[in-house]
């Protein structure tokens, strides 16, 4: 009976509950009386929430009595008594950044104005609905300090992010990607290096941009302690719709979203070809590389009608040159017998005209974007829900490479009664990417299959496509010139390829149980495994690269990373008294990841076309596998003295499990303070809305991958062949371990001051911040008579300063029209302080002679290369063939000249706009890159062959002489006068000193125009909110220093992904991009 009346009076309290509520019904708007959507309203005391539309109108249920709260990001919160008005419509005023609450360091949400270090924030606005499925690509340009090169313009290539500059030459400076509170494997496993192939995706191209709510930015060595050695090189924190905990409340009601675009996508950097001269060199016919040949003109001193190969006398009529694979047979480079089967004859002629083997290989991509998002919540708001799904279909200007993604995420919260709170997301992504071969290329010959560089630098006389491409019987490649030893691009595009096939789940779960108002227990466990299949395969038949290159390769091998995360912590918030408050944070973290590489490398195609390891003569094992555990305890403890002085102390302790006993662990605290003088003081009259100055100190730590403490044997089971059989060897590894290896230190001071100026209309963001790596991890030479050649240690410092500002203007605040500019700067520089005593300079990415060194006392982003040979005085000296002696020399300290530039930028700049009018917007991102040096093969081979209008017409007189500046081996002045071709063709090309140029460059980034469909347009319809968008992105660039008519696009991370900058094979064009998106909610 007691049960029975204890449940009665139950019901009936909440019968009595549930009808004295009300729906209650208002607008929100600014001071001046402008909706404000999106702003949020909720029943104190409740998980009941709802955001404004459009119009700042909001519909919720409430009794008499309760309260409501409503807040907006940038305006004070504001709070309403619900009497028997059923009508709420309330003004908030601007406020400070007094309310805005963000992510930090393990998902632990703050106050901004309580924070002593530099944090950024993009929201979902800036991120969907974008033209290009990688999410650090849509972040360049919206984040200060954070630099990011694209490998390319193919679909789906690498990405490179750094965050702060390069803090070490031995391992990644890319940072750490954390997905809903999970670290998120975001590796680049290219197929092959720079020189073989250089395909690959990075891994966070898995997440669909269109399924992220926010992302912060940490970039300080403060802002991440908690991340421990993992957050080193900064951190990017993404919050995804479905892991946003309050993604139901977000909604008033079930709601489905769908953001769709299309866009086409098109070669930006075509160089502007001269169509005047054809192939040969010194005004003389040839079948060549170069463009130094006859005019197209029959008259003047460089007219076809002075060649005998192209008046008639040869070819029996004028303006024709006998076909070039007429000319092969006579050569013995082609087959006699090959003519007839190709529709040719040994009478077959090639007219001699300009063509554009560019324009005919290029197309339009397409790229279709779906995303469509379900999202709610329960009556009460206990249990909210989110459901994404995401297609992407990228088709690339580039034949034979595409781009597939399918991403399906799940994510879910629920309170229970006891105090308990569950969080819970799961994601899917299936990713296929497929490429035609880009290696690195030199303007003549590649070291691997490259479809870039022949096409590029195809003499004018010819077309691809009017050229057949392969040997109907053997299939093997054919082409132009006379010994058939350049590789029809064609005939690259139809039989090479690479392929990436990548099967990804992540997600987690968060227990939270509430011993009170002020003290929880969280857990969270998460976990990222994905699969990635790749096949890299060429027919037999090419005619580039090894002799077992061009035997036909099939290479076949999966990547498998598995990430699996623990973290426990134990949280409070209290107020110590009338004054003072603290909060804290105690855990512990549990960090696996392993990588296993598996596959086979066949290699002599038996029957072509067929790609299977059984037909293929020869195989080798691909295998690498690895394992790192990090366990990790951490405390952070926040206090705050009357909402102006914050001091927040924190700790860090981890332990790896590749490190000897003695040296596996390491304790980095830091500390911060933030002192807010508008809370403090009153500035009387002056503009100052929010003032704060702040100061951090931060550490961290660089690891080793891999087992550097252990010496290891090598077992080759395919050595060597005697009589058929295998030779089975052991060896001893190259390196010897090193057991007293210590990871690198990492210690950063950082300054800044952030204000609120003239009612808020202005905002500033200043930081400076001084960091210094010491204990670098360097390999170091053994003498051979060790058995070994190198060994692992701790040696030498780097130090790093630079400087981020961000600024926000609202020029124009009015119920129509509103203006608003926003602003971001950033300057870096790395220095190399010491090596050691004995090592003056290491190179670590590129070649050994020409690449990216560590040099003491340059920067860390030193270039080197050959140079110009040069007297006591410094003046070039001429050769007695009139062209520049070269400095094969690349030790700095031997030939200062051999530092032929640096890639660091001298400033990054980005400042966007956007002017809205009623229900139009318009938002353009220019972005400005100044300073940087770049070594390009592609400007070099554009000019040194004499392809584009700088080396033809008014810019370049072929029919001149040339003197190069310099002196003779006597030091007189050079008086050796050189024709065209010897003044580009044979200087250029023959020192890196020359091949090298400053990269600024001037950027459009993005353009877009917004129309939101007027609300009363769709009361009939089942759309509560719609809007279209037209977007461009990299519509217009100048890299104005350098040669104009290679229209060359310097955003190009030639060395691929990695800590390598400034150098470019040919292996990256960049693309432009423009369409339409629609947007609707129902």
């Amino acid at each position: 009976m007691k049960s029975f009346f204890r449940l009665t009076l139950v019901f009936l309290v909440s019968m009595h509950l549930a009808y004295s509520q009300k729906t209650l019904t208002g607008v929100v708007s600014d001071s001046d009386g402008i909706p404000l959507p999106g702003a949020t309203v909720l029943v104190q005391g409740t998980m009941t929430g709802v955001t404004t539309d459009f119009d700042g109108n909001f519909s919720i249920n409430a009794s008499e009595g309760q309260q409501l709260e409503f807040s907006f990001v940038g305006y004070q919160t504001a709070s309403i008594t619900v009497g028997s008005s059923d009508v709420i419509n309330i003004s908030l005023s601007l406020g400070t950044q007094l309310e805005e609450v963000i992510v930090t360091s393990l998902g632990i949400t703050r106050e901004k104005r309580a924070l002593g270090y530099a944090v950024s924030e993009v929201d979902n606005s800036q991120i969907e609905s974008r033209s290009t499925g990688d999410v650090a690509r849509i972040l360049s340009g919206k984040a200060s300090g954070v630099q990011v090169t694209d490998q390319g313009g193919l679909s789906g290539s690498g990405t490179n992010v750094i965050i702060r500059g390069l803090s070490t030459f031995s391992s990644s400076n890319q940072p750490l990607f954390v997905v809903d509170g999970v670290p998120f494997a975001s590796d680049t496993n290219a197929m092959g290096g720079f020189t073989s192939g250089n395909n690959g995706s990075s891994r966070f191209l898995d997440l669909d941009p269109n399924n992220i709510e926010s992302v912060n930015v940490l970039k300080g060595l403060a802002a991440a302690t908690l991340y421990g050695s993992q957050g080193r090189n900064g951190v990017i924190l993404i919050t995804t719709k479905s892991g946003t905990t309050a993604a139901g409340l977000n909604a008033q009601k079930n709601e489905v979203t769908v953001n769709t675009s299309y866009f086409s996508s098109e070669l930006a950097m075509k160089p502007d070809y001269q169509n005047q001269y054809g192939g040969g060199f010194d005004q003389s016919f040839g079948w060549f590389f170069s463009n130094w040949g006859p005019s197209f003109d029959k008259e003047g001193p460089a007219g076809w009608g002075r060649q005998i190969a192209l008046n008639g006398e040869l070819s029996g009529q004028p303006g024709y040159v006998i076909h070039p694979y007429v000319n092969s047979i006579s050569d013995n480079a082609l087959p006699k017998d090959l003519l007839p089967l190709i529709g040719l004859s040994m009478d077959s002629l090639y007219e001699w005209a300009p063509r554009d083997s560019v324009e005919e290989l290029f197309r339009t991509g397409s790229i279709l974007n779906t995303n469509v998002n379900f999202r709610g919540q329960s009556d009460d708001g206990k249990i909210s829900y989110n459901v994404n799904y995401g297609n992407l279909d990228d088709e690339g200007f580039t034949p034979n490479n595409n781009l597939r993604r399918n991403t399906l995420s799940f994510g879910g919260r629920m309170s229970l009664s006891n105090r308990l709170t569950v969080n819970g997301t799961l994601n899917y992504s299936n990713t296929r990417f497929k490429s035609p071969p880009i290696a690195s290329a030199y303007g003549g010959t590649a070291g691997a299959n490259s479809l870039y560089d022949v096409v590029f630098f195809t003499p004018r006389q010819l077309s691809i496509t009017e050229l057949p491409y392969e040997n109907p019987i053997t299939k093997s490649s054919i082409y132009y010139y006379p010994s058939n030893a350049i590789q029809h691009p064609l005939w690259t595009l139809n039989n090479s390829e690479d392929r990436q096939n990548t099967q990804r789940t992540y997600g987690g779960t968060s227990i939270q149980y509430d011993f009170n108002d002020n003290l929880n227990i969280q857990y969270r466990y998460g976990y990222d495994v994905y699969s990635e299949d790749n096949v890299s395969q060429s027919n037999k038949g090419g005619q580039t690269g090894t002799t077992e290159d061009r035997s036909g390769v099939y290479e076949k091998w999966n990547n498998t990373n598995t990430i699996f995360n623990h973290q426990i912590s134990i949280n409070g918030d209290y107020e110590l008294d009338d004054l003072w408050g603290a909060t804290f944070n105690i855990g512990a973290t549990s960090n696996s990841v392993e990588y296993d590489r598996n596959g086979v490398r066949s290699t002599g195609q038996n029957v072509f076309g067929i790609f299977r390891h059984y037909n293929f003569n020869s195989q080798e094992e691909i295998e690498y596998y690895s394992k790192r555990n990090i366990l990790g305890l951490f405390g952070q403890a926040s206090f705050d003295y009357d909402d102006y002085l914050f001091i927040t102390l924190a700790t860090r302790t981890d332990w790896v499990s590749n490190l000897s006993e003695d040296f596996r662990s390491i304790t980095y605290p830091s500390a911060s303070i933030a002192i807010v003088p508008t809370s403090l003081f009153d500035f009387g009259e002056l503009p100052i809305d929010f003032l704060k100055v702040r100061a951090s100190y931060g550490t961290s730590a660089t690891f080793p991958t891999g087992y550097p403490i252990a010496s290891t044997l090598n077992l080759d089971v395919q050595d060597f062949r005697v009589g058929g059989t295998n030779i089975i060897t052991n060896s001893s590894g190259s390196q010897l371990g090193n057991t007293g290896l210590k990871p690198e230190l990492l210690a950063e001071l950082e300054f800044g001051i952030e204000a609120n100026l003239f009612d808020n209309r202005l905002s500033a963001e200043v930081s400076y911040y001084d960091r210094n790596t010491t204990d670098l991890i360097i390999s170091r030479p053994l003498d051979p008579a060790t058995g070994y050649s190198s060994t692992s240690t701790n040696i030498g410092e780097i130090s790093t300063k630079g400087w981020e500002i961000d600024l926000s203007a609202d020029w124009l605040r009015g119920e129509k029209l509103n203006w608003n500019t926003t602003f971001n700067y950033m300057s870096s520089q790395s220095i190399v302080e010491d090596l050691g005593d004995d090592t003056d300079q290491i190179i670590y990415a590129g070649f050994s002679n020409l690449g990216n060194a560590a040099i003491a006392g340059l920067p860390l982003t030193s270039m080197i290369g050959t140079s110009v040979a040069r007297d006591s005085q410094g003046a070039p000296i001429v050769e007695g063939n009139g062209t520049y002696a070269t400095n094969n020399d690349t030790d700095y300290k031997n030939n200062p000249y051999a530092l032929i530039g640096d890639s660091n930028p001298d400033f990054i700049a980005n400042i966007s706009n956007t002017i809205s009018y009623g229900n139009f917007s318009l938002n353009f991102l220019f972005n400005a890159t100044i300073g940087g040096d770049m070594y390009s093969a592609f400007n070099s081979t554009m000019l040194s062959r004499g392809l584009t209008t700088d080396t033809a017409g008014p810019n370049f007189n072929r029919e001149l002489t040339f003197l190069l500046p310099g002196v003779l081996s006597d030091s007189s002045p050079n008086t050796r006068m050189i024709n065209n071709s010897t003044f580009t063709f044979s200087t250029i090309f023959y020192a890196s000193e020359l091949e090298t140029w400053d990269a600024s460059v001037l950027r459009l980034s993005e353009l877009s125009l917004t129309y939101d469909i007027p609300k009363e347009w769709l009361e009939r319809t089942p759309f509560g909110m719609a809007s279209i968008s037209a977007q461009g992105f990299n519509l217009w660039y100048d890299a104005y220093n350098m040669p104009e008519a290679s229209n060359f696009d310097p955003n190009i991370a030639g060395l691929g992904v990695g800590n390598g900058s400034g150098f470019e094979y040919f292996n990256g064009v960049s693309a432009r991009r423009y369409g339409v998106s629609l947007k609707f909610t129902f």
